[in-house]
């Protein structure tokens, strides 16, 4: 039971149960009374409005505005009040006059005052259930003996209202209990959505959570993703700040700043602490109002008190709307509010209604005298209730004429509301009644349960030619304008519309126009975008806040959020968003590195074939053959072979240049010291063989000597066959080599796919030669001065071990190809030349 006292139906009930003791009392009371004059209104209908009919529906409007200091109501509602009021009796009069829609049946009303507060709306809305609710008068008697006579109330079947949402919630929750259903022309709080605690409630306008998803669009279109909310306190305010801060939550692309509530009864100086709340977050410049138009236009004045015109981006709900009064006097601090209202239309033939109406011809509306006043600023008689006013009102003052008059923005849902109770009738009546002329006795009793089907099931073009249709929450469907308040070139400003939401956003972005004179869309961002190659470092608990970090080295920016870093052969891009292949380059003939290597070879190739010519011109001269023909032939080879390797090792690397390399590279060197090693091993056995015997050793003629020779150079030969069969040449591209700290300088560099210590190994063979060649030349350094082969070929040994024990060291320090490819040439040049002065002393100068 203590569950049960805390569910809203139940505090409801027991309200709407002590009201209606005190109404009871109050009936009883004046039933005991002599019954009134026939020619004198009831005093129960003297507030209300009432039109007789076969069924009669009920209505709910702001006729006066709340009221202050204990009074339930305050000033008359010319539009709200008034127009909708009005509205509602020419749609009654309209199906009343329609020979299809419930022919022969008439519709009477019982239009009620709410006072725009919810408590008085509350115990108004009694009126409705009297009729349901059973008499016992049996302790009750009248002062002459007689029972007592109670005035038959009228029965209503359906409620068209209320306006605002804390009213219609109010008395939903007690016509739910009585089965009454109801139609809603204004309210769209989402809480009535809830059709488990609303269930006999509906409406012709769509909830706040279609507004707040439309908002919500609005704001994302702009590009703001951090915004402000502001909302009067009510479940109005509330609950549309409520639904927009969901769907942006759910949504994931926008973040709230602030949520600020405007109090019911705001202090002196309340609304000027909210804009100083709203500057805290100042780049949350996008502020979403939920509110109404006191409070719309109060901030407003504010925001301008506090010179902070130009500075806030309003976005207004359908409060806020098309509405003139909220921005007057402060036109330029709204200038650029983006505000949303339901698709609607004018009635024209509502307007030439209203126009007709006089204090003649609307005697059934009760407010319309003190509406004339309020209209045209006069006074009515004695009793006027504007006792200060200068003039008499004649009655032949005439609307639209005499005042200013613009129809009022919710008239066509008042008609639609109308109309689609009277829809849901006519259906029942057709498949109840079917054939029966006026009301059957199935419908003399009519079920509200049954009813509510009826309404749910609507489906026409409404007033204004829209569709009037429910869902299973009774909301009707999401159909908005949306405008923004301009300022013209001429001072002058207005709404203009500039799209519109049907399930989806439809935004003119051309036709907009800000305080700034600049076209572009003012920022509301908590950071600005990254630039391209940056990624977004977020702040803990605020997605829309972030810092920007630069993805640096070879990282490239992968995704909002994260760097990657590109593939080995492979840098970032310019703009750091993607990967580009690293530049691939080769040593050219025109650089430095080659040029020299290129020119010293050429001068080698130039003297050695000089001195080839030179040999072979004078072959049979004493000289030469006193040289040593054959051995200097190959030893000439040699040296030509060391000097024509330059131009493969320049040459760009394919599998031929490689095959070159790999084959000549050791080649002329291993010609020249295979030679050289051989000769000096002749030397050294032909006097070793002198200290034994003076029979000469074997192997010392010109043939043996050939066949040492290249018996020792066919070992290289095979060794490089061997190396072509176990690994055999392509081509590389190393990207370690220059692959710097900054990606711009990073190249990789094309060359055959010979390691270091392969290229060591290749020539290692052509090393053992020299050393060994080396050992005998130290052997052979003391023969006779006359023999003088000896002594050079020692002095060319001894320096050329020297300049190979620094090039080894230098060649495995060397970072780079090119210095690598040429120190290797001036390597071998270096000891071609050695060889060739080995080789002028041993034959020409000798």
């Amino acid at each position: 039971m203590a569950r049960e006292s805390k569910h809203p139906s139940s505090l409801f009930l027991h309200c709407f149960l002590f009201l209606l003791t005190t109404k009871c009392y109050w009936m009883l009371a004046s039933a005991t009374q002599k019954p009134p004059d026939p020619q004198l209104p009831l005093q129960e209908y003297a507030h209300s409005i009432r039109l007789d009919g076969d069924i009669m529906l009920g209505g709910l409007f702001p006729v006066h505005s709340r009221g202050e200091r204990g009074v339930p109501c305050g000033e008359l509602k010319k539009e709200k009040g008034i127009h909708r009021l009005e509205a509602m009796l020419f749609a009654i009069d309209l199906i009343n006059k329609d020979p299809e829609l419930l022919p022969n049946v008439t519709l009477g009303a019982r239009i009620l005052d709410t006072c725009s507060r919810d408590t008085y709306a509350l115990e108004q809305s009694l009126t409705f259930v009297q009729a349901l609710i059973e008499r016992d008068g049996s302790d009750v008697r009248c002062a002459n003996g007689d029972p007592p006579i109670f005035a038959k109330p009228d029965k209503v079947v359906g409620v068209i209202g209320a306006a605002a949402s804390s009213v219609s919630i109010m008395v939903a929750n007690i016509l739910r209990l009585f089965k009454i259903p109801q139609i809603s022309y204004a309210s769209t709080a989402p809480e009535l959505s809830d059709n488990t605690r609303y269930d006999f409630f509906s409406r012709v306008v769509p909830p706040d959570s279609y507004q707040a998803q439309a908002m919500l669009d609005i704001v994302t279109a702009m590009g703001w993703n951090y915004v402000s909310t502001l909302a009067s306190e009510g479940n109005y305010g509330e609950s549309g700040v409520e639904a927009f801060v969901q769907i942006s939550r759910e949504s994931g692309g926008v973040c709230i700043a602030q949520s600020l509530k405007i109090p019911r009864e705001p202090m002196p100086g309340e609304f000027d602490k909210l804009i100083l709340r709203l500057l805290e977050t100042s780049n949350a410049r996008a502020v979403i109002m939920f509110a109404n138009e006191d409070d719309i236009r109060r901030i407003l004045d504010a925001a301008k008190r506090n010179n902070q015109t130009g500075h806030f981006l309003w976005v207004g709900s359908d409060s806020w709307g098309s509405k003139i009064s909220p921005v007057v006097q402060q036109e330029r601090v709204a200038e650029g509010a983006v505000t949303i209202l339901p698709k609607r239309a004018s009635i024209d033939a509502f307007d030439r209604y209203f126009r007709s109406r006089s204090l003649s011809n609307n005697r059934r509306n009760v407010w319309f005298a003190e509406f004339w006043e309020e209209n045209f600023v006069c006074k009515l008689g004695m009793h006027g209730k504007r006792p200060g006013s200068p003039k008499k009102c004649t009655g032949l003052e005439k609307v639209g004429r005499d005042s200013t008059y613009e129809q009022e923005g919710k008239v066509q849902f008042v008609m639609d509301a109308v109309y689609a109770m009277a829809h849901a009738l006519h259906r029942m009546h057709r498949e109840l009644c079917s054939g029966y002329p006026g009301l059957c006795p199935r419908m003399a009793n009519i079920d509200g349960k049954e009813l509510l089907t009826f309404i749910r099931a609507v489906n026409f073009n409404g007033s204004a030619g829209t569709p009037v249709t429910f869902n299973e929450n009774g909301d009707a469907p999401g159909r908005y304008d949306i405008f923004q308040y301009q300022i013209n070139n001429r001072s002058t400003a207005e709404y203009k519309v500039i799209g519109h939401w049907t399930d989806q956003l439809y935004l003119n972005m051309d036709a907009m126009q800000w305080t700034s004179g600049d076209p572009s869309v003012p920022a509301s961002v908590c950071s600005l975008p990254c630039k391209m190659g940056e990624r977004k470092k977020v702040v803990k608990g605020v997605p829309c806040c972030w810092h920007c970090e630069r993805c640096e080295g070879y990282h490239f920016q992968a995704s909002e959020f994260m760097c990657e870093l590109c593939p080995y052969e492979q840098r970032p891009d310019q703009n750091r968003t993607g990967c580009q292949p690293i530049p691939i380059i080769k040593l050219e003939w025109h650089s430095p590195w080659a040029v020299v290597p290129v020119f010293i070879s050429v001068l080698g190739i130039l003297a050695t074939t000089f001195v080839i010519v030179t040999f072979v011109r004078y072959h049979d001269t004493p000289i030469v053959r006193a040289s040593g023909r054959e051995m200097s032939y190959v030893l000439l080879t040699g040296i030509f072979l060391c000097y024509a390797i330059t131009f493969p090792m320049i040459a760009a690397p394919d599998v031929a240049v490689c095959s070159f390399r790999r084959i000549f590279l050791g080649l002329g060197m291993c010609f020249s010291y295979a030679a050289l090693l051989t000769k000096t091993n002749r030397i050294h056995r032909i006097f070793e063989q002198g200290k034994k015997a003076v029979t000469p050793p074997r192997f010392i003629s010109p043939a043996s000597q050939l066949v040492i020779t290249f018996s020792l150079i066919s070992v290289q030969l095979m060794g490089v066959f061997v190396w072509f069969a176990a690994d055999p040449p392509h081509t590389v591209v190393d990207y370690g080599e220059q692959r710097t700290q900054d990606p711009e300088n990073a190249r990789g560099v094309l060359k055959c796919d010979i390691s270091d210590l392969s290229l060591i190994c290749s020539l290692g063979y052509s090393i053992l030669l020299m050393v060994t060649c080396t050992v005998y030349a130290i052997k052979t350094r003391g023969v006779p001065e006359t023999f003088n082969e000896a002594k050079p070929i020692g002095f060319t040994m001894y320096t050329t071990c020297i300049i190979w024990l620094a090039f080894i060291p230098i060649f495995f320090g060397t970072a780079q190809s090119a210095e690598r490819v040429s120190l290797t040439l001036h390597m071998i040049c270096r000891e071609v030349r050695r060889l060739s002065v080995t080789l002028g002393k041993n034959g020409i100068c000798k």
